[in-house]
């Protein structure tokens, strides 16, 4: 049950605000170090050939079960430890983003991540301030991303233009609104006693947070820089 901004406590305002704000800067360290693994990567001919004779299955393997790890594993791992397996994930990101620094102009790459930036403050906000109930939208959320991920997998094969732009335009519009369901799906955790930044779970659901928030936001980056960049893949 989600509860209003309007029924909240001043101790419950200042829990959630002071958790937001451990989220937000777990996150933006996350996304600070992915950028600077990325350009330092793709400014660096024998990292760039370390990466590409690693091969990017393996990157993304590395990606998937850290991700599964951190979710499944979450009541039994300290925030410590948590902490170090969310800048793992966000070096291996950045690792795995350095060929867009080669494939892209700047000026895309800027386009589209300011883009994301403003698209994901707007709906983070949203998701804060709104006393709509988002956890509506939860099954039509995960059917979604199941569709979006099949409809890549297909476009692989098929390898069609006109396919990949459907695509972006599903994943930009996914991920949009996922930030602002995850927001409250944060806020509504942080209400129930688990937003206490001063202990462990606090602390650790803080990076929790931060992991969700960091893949909305790359997610929409990535899609909107296939629409802004001529739909290269």
């Amino acid at each position: 049950m989600y509860t209003t901004p309007s029924s909240l406590t001043q101790t419950q305002i200042s829990t959630v605000r002071s958790f937001f704000n451990r989220t937000y800067s777990w996150m933006t360290a996350g996304l600070l170090l992915t950028a600077f693994i990325a350009w330092f990567t793709a400014s660096n001919p024998g990292l760039q050939a370390f990466v590409l004779g690693v091969g990017l299955l393996p990157l993304i393997l590395v990606q998937f079960g850290l991700v599964l790890f951190i979710s499944f594993a979450l009541n039994r791992i300290n925030a410590g430890t948590a902490g170090v397996l969310f800048i793992v994930y966000a070096a291996a990101t950045g690792f795995l983003l350095s060929g867009i620094f080669l494939r892209y102009s700047s000026g895309t790459l800027a386009t589209a991540f300011f883009s994301s930036a403003l698209m994901f403050g707007a709906m983070s906000v949203y998701g804060y301030t709104t006393k709509a109930d988002l956890s509506k939208l939860r099954t039509i959320l995960f059917m979604g991303l199941i569709g979006l991920v099949i409809a890549m997998i297909i476009n692989l094969f098929l390898n069609s233009g006109p396919f990949q732009y459907v695509i972006s335009f599903i994943g930009v519009a996914l991920f949009t609104v996922l930030t602002a369901y995850d927001t409250q799906r944060l806020k509504v955790m942080a209400l129930t006693g688990m937003g206490d930044i001063r202990t462990d779970t606090g602390e650790k659901m803080a990076v929790f947070g931060a992991l969700q928030l960091y893949l909305d936001l790359i997610n929409m980056f990535l899609f909107l820089l296939q629409l802004f960049g001529g739909g290269r893949r």
